[in-house]
């Protein structure tokens, strides 16, 4: 991501300063780049969720830009891009006006953060910085600081001066006809994927959902990389009651701090965070959740990597280092090796020092895990996983057998297990699996355990504990994110289809 910070001060009072400001809609009457401006929806300018569509001075194109929070009482504004015609990926800006000491001048902070296309990065950030910040800073000089502007006239220009007279001669509404806003106050609107009953990929359909202001303990962020996993597969059917419909899935996402409610500590606006927690509603463009289950990133992680890595990243993190903490010399079997939570397990149990062995689907799959640690990956379509098992490890089996498959692997899991072995089943990707007899295992003293997300990742001391073992893995190369796939949040359906016929590779994200 790159971040400009850019202020100045302005020898004029807050109050001047914040009238020529205020509007969202005003800035076409002092920035130089703005030709004209105009409000979509007959909305408010200081109405929060009002959507500004701006041409540039210079030909150079049109803009759409959202208000996401706006304060009377701390002067200033944030926004954010929803359309541009240069690549400013995921913009969210905000503008701070402070009082001077004396108070009759005024400190003015704007600053942003924004992904770009690779190699563009500094042209980018001199564009806003020099090309918007700098000059719009040089007009309100202009404006305030000439014609005693400073101690308090009137700011309006000429083209708010021919709004006002073109106002002042046309009829007047009644109070009680003026536009009324679509959403509660304070909200934002929100595309999302919304699942209307349980069923197939195709039950999730496209819907524009009211985002409500954070209230105490929350945060209302905009998403920029959301995750996919097999969970919401199962939220979608109904085997998990973890959402009931209608409503938005996903459990893990990465994004940007629009604003912070009361009580909320160690997070602000702009800050870059993830999570992977319920309750689920990632499948959005912007949420207000609970901010004591959230991740700041190190500016070492970029987006995409972290909703990729967050949920996979931290159950690989319990499965090897909580539920069974895998040692130097130990023999530890994978299922789905070369999926998103196989990938990391095989690259973390191979960095402790065990020797790992993977099941796969495909020969292209086998290639993919051998290249993440997975010593001996298993191609299931031509060999007996058992029996291969048995050979690599002289008929002693594996010490930990991770599966996530379910019904059609887990009793020929507890073959391939040795004594004492422990068989840890976190998912049933082909089914439930069948009630067990459970004195069967008492054959090779196996432990077997199947472990709950929530019960490791479910409090704000186990996300910064294990969030912090993972963001250290990946910063130190022991972990590597593969995102096989990148789908458009509005094609989450064929998304799941994909990951439903295990046609995916790696992890895969959707892309607001």
């Amino acid at each position: 991501m790159v971040k400009v910070r850019k202020s100045t001060i302005v020898d004029a009072p807050v109050e001047a300063v914040w009238r020529l400001l205020r509007d969202f809609n005003g800035h076409a009457d002092w920035h130089p780049a703005i030709a004209e401006s105009r409000i979509e929806d007959g909305r408010l300018g200081d109405q929060v969720g009002c959507v500004r569509r701006f041409s540039l001075a210079d030909g150079g194109g049109e803009l759409r830009e959202q208000l996401l929070a706006l304060s009377d009482a701390e002067p200033g504004f944030t926004y954010c891009i929803l359309d541009a015609p240069m690549p400013l990926i995921g913009y969210v800006a905000t503008m701070r006006l402070r009082p001077v000491t004396d108070g009759r001048r005024t400190f003015i902070e704007w600053e942003s953060s924004f992904a770009t296309p690779p190699g563009a990065e500094r042209e980018l950030a001199d564009l806003v910085g020099d090309g918007i910040y700098e000059a719009g800073f040089a007009a309100i000089k202009a404006r305030l600081e000439q014609g005693g502007q400073g101690a308090g006239a009137s700011v309006a220009g000429p083209a708010t001066v021919a709004r006002t007279s073109a106002a002042q001669r046309a009829p007047q509404p009644r109070a009680a006809a003026a536009p009324q806003p679509s959403t509660p106050p304070g909200a934002i609107e929100a595309g999302a994927m919304v699942l209307e009953r349980y069923g197939g990929p195709d039950e999730m359909v496209w819907q524009t959902l009211s985002v409500p202001p954070p209230g105490p303990g929350q945060v209302r962020l905009r998403h920029t990389a959301i995750g996919l996993n097999y969970i919401d597969v199962y939220c979608r059917t109904g085997y998990f009651d973890l959402l009931t419909p209608p409503g938005p899935l996903g459990m893990e996402a990465a994004g940007v701090v629009l604003g912070a409610g009361e009580g909320v500590h160690g997070i602000l606006p702009g800050d870059r965070v993830a999570y992977a927690c319920p309750p689920v509603g990632a499948y959005t463009e912007a949420r207000t959740m609970d901010a004591e289950l959230l991740a700041v990133l190190p500016d070492e992680i970029d987006d995409a990597t972290a909703a990729a890595a967050m949920l996979k990243g931290m159950t690989a993190e319990f499965l090897l280092h909580r539920v069974h903490a895998v040692k130097a010399g130990d023999t530890v079997l994978v299922h789905a090796a070369a999926g998103g939570v196989g990938l990391l397990l095989c690259q973390w149990a191979s960095h402790i020092g065990a020797t790992v062995i993977g099941t796969v689907s495909s020969e292209e799959k086998a290639r993919l895990a051998r290249a993440n640690g997975c010593a001996h990956p298993i191609v299931t379509a031509r060999e007996d996983f058992v029996a291969r098992v048995q050979e690599i490890t002289q008929g002693r089996g594996a010490d930990v057998i991770y599966d996530a498959v379910g019904r059609d692997t887990f009793m020929r899991s507890y073959e391939a297990l040795a004594v004492r072995g422990h068989l840890v089943s976190f998912g049933q990707a082909s089914g439930p699996i069948e009630p067990i007899d459970i004195g069967a295992f008492a054959g090779k003293s196996a432990t077997v355990s199947r472990p709950n997300y929530g019960h490791y990742v479910g409090s704000a001391e186990a996300v910064r504990s294990i969030s912090r073992r993972l963001f250290e893995a990946l910063r130190h190369g022991t972990l590597r994110v593969e995102i096989g796939q990148r789908f458009a949040l509005k094609d989450a359906a064929e998304a799941h289809r994909r990951l439903e016929t295990r046609a995916t590779m790696g992890s895969s994200i959707l892309v607001p």
